[in-house]
């Protein structure tokens, strides 16, 4: 690392990877700092024993590849493929659906039995759907209005984007619809190579454009003076710079790295009442060399519960998973199969365990997504030689994030992203903040929009 630097990234999620590419472009001085040992945030993964697992779901809309293509490259978009199919088990209905807007029409209207008028009616209101208009009105409100007391068309619509971005029935329908809006237009996508090769292909990017990318580089302050940014402490060392992009924790940017002190007392007052994401936890399942699975799906949404609820979701006394199905066609050149079971989760379930509870719930959450999954690969532990399990506490370790919080905060907090810089001179941010959450493709735009806006600021 140099003494200084025009910008300092922190945190190397999509949202400050790109943000750092972007500006890289512009022939910016910028330090990446890290404070894991690898890049990705909660889009990365691990690797034990031969097995590679992707962190989170493995499925985000086409605009992805417009994306990629413009702000990383043509060899980053040519890897966006489409998943095959999404399937839905639960006691309301069981369904296979390529989750595009003809085959999600059709399906309304062929399996709920829904007249075409009301769906197109819908459609028509999510595509209306504008930041800018009044938010007052919640999801539930908005099904309410086109599908009166259809609790299973509700379940159908919402599950996933739940799973996407933790929002529930009780939360502006604009954060709902524009989620749900990006996925209709093509389906959901992936990237061929998996996670690991789309990460090690940004950092190898970056290091071609002259970002300087340190892992295990945590930073814990950061300096002000005469209302701008000056420099950072990244690993107790102090660094120079013109602007911060923090792509970690808004609450953790404000009052832990910079201080109450800097900022208005109504900007507080509102941060406080930002209210954080839920947070989740993961079941990892390898599959031992040699061994198939059948096709399951690509995304399988499967629930036990009679109807879609918010508090059977988050519960520890777990009724819903959505598994991840990574086949030897995601990375190509390899035989192996893997399935991550993706389950939303309270942070407060999990933080008041001693280490003995802990190990035994995290041990119990295994054996019952295994026996969960055998309803689907009956021969799933006579072919499994690897599992092992994250909770929101695992989250918060690795990402920093208050209470393990795996979509940031809520709709009401992206104000106060958006206007850091007012507060202090060349303070940003970027991540996973309320309707810009949309999974991978929410992220790296946001990190664009971010980028621009610091590109203005040093000009």
């Amino acid at each position: 690392m140099r003494d200084s630097y025009d910008i300092v990234v922190i945190g190397g999620g999509l949202g400050g990877l790109t943000a750092a590419r972007r500006l890289a472009r512009e022939g910016r001085h910028i330090l990446l700092a890290e404070q894991h040992s690898q890049l990705g945030g909660l889009a990365t993964y691990f690797q034990r024993r031969d097995h590679i697992f992707d962190v989170a779901l493995h499925g985000f809309p086409v605009g992805m590849r417009k994306s990629l293509r413009k702000y990383w490259g043509k060899d980053f978009a040519e890897r966006v493929v489409q998943v095959r199919s999404i399937r839905f088990h639960n006691p309301q209905f069981q369904l296979d659906t390529t989750f595009d807007n003809r085959d999600f029409r059709a399906k309304l209207q062929e399996l709920f039995g829904l007249p075409q008028e009301r769906v197109e009616a819908f459609f028509a209101g999510i595509a209306a759907m504008n930041y800018y208009d009044d938010n007052s009105e919640t999801t539930r409100e908005f099904f309410q209005r086109y599908f009166p007391g259809r609790t299973d068309v509700w379940r159908f619509l919402m599950e996933p984007i739940t799973y996407a971005n933790g929002s529930t029935l009780d939360e502006p329908a604009i954060s709902y619809g524009i989620v749900f809006g990006n996925f209709m237009s093509e389906g959901v996508y992936t990237f061929q190579g998996g996670t690991d090769c789309m990460i090690e292909m940004m950092q190898r990017e970056l290091r071609s454009c002259a970002v300087e990318v340190e892992t295990s580089a945590a930073v814990d302050k950061i300096y002000v003076a005469g209302g701008k940014v000056r420099a950072v402490r990244v690993n107790g060392r102090e660094i120079a710079c013109q602007a911060v992009i923090s792509n970690g924790s808004l609450p953790r940017t404000v009052l832990e790295w910079t201080g109450q002190e800097f900022f208005s007392p109504e900007f507080l007052s509102g941060l406080q009442k930002v209210r954080l994401s839920t947070s989740s936890c993961q079941v990892y399942i390898g599959i031992r060399e040699g061994a198939t699975i059948p096709y399951i799906g690509d995304l399988l949404f499967t629930s036990t519960c009679p109807e879609y609820n918010t508090d059977a979701l988050l519960s520890r006394n777990i009724s819903s998973r959505t598994y991840s199905v990574y086949y030897p066609e995601i990375r190509p050149g390899t035989h192996k199969y893997s399935v991550v079971a993706s389950m939303n989760a309270r942070y407060e379930d999990w933080a008041k365990m001693t280490r003995e509870e802990y190990r035994a719930a995290k041990k119990a959450m295994i054996e019952d997504t295994l026996a969960a999954l055998e309803q689907y690969i009956p021969e799933l532990r006579s072919i499994c030689d690897y599992t092992e399990a994250a909770t929101p506490l695992t989250f918060q370790r690795y990402t920093g994030h208050l209470q393990g919080a795996t979509f940031g905060s809520k709709f009401d907090g992206l104000r106060y992203s958006m206007e850091l810089f007012k507060q202090v001179g060349g303070l940003f941010h970027t991540g996973s903040v309320g309707i810009i959450m949309s999974g991978w493709l929410g992220a790296a735009n946001y990190g664009v929009i971010t980028a621009n806006e610091v590109d203005r600021y040093l000009n």
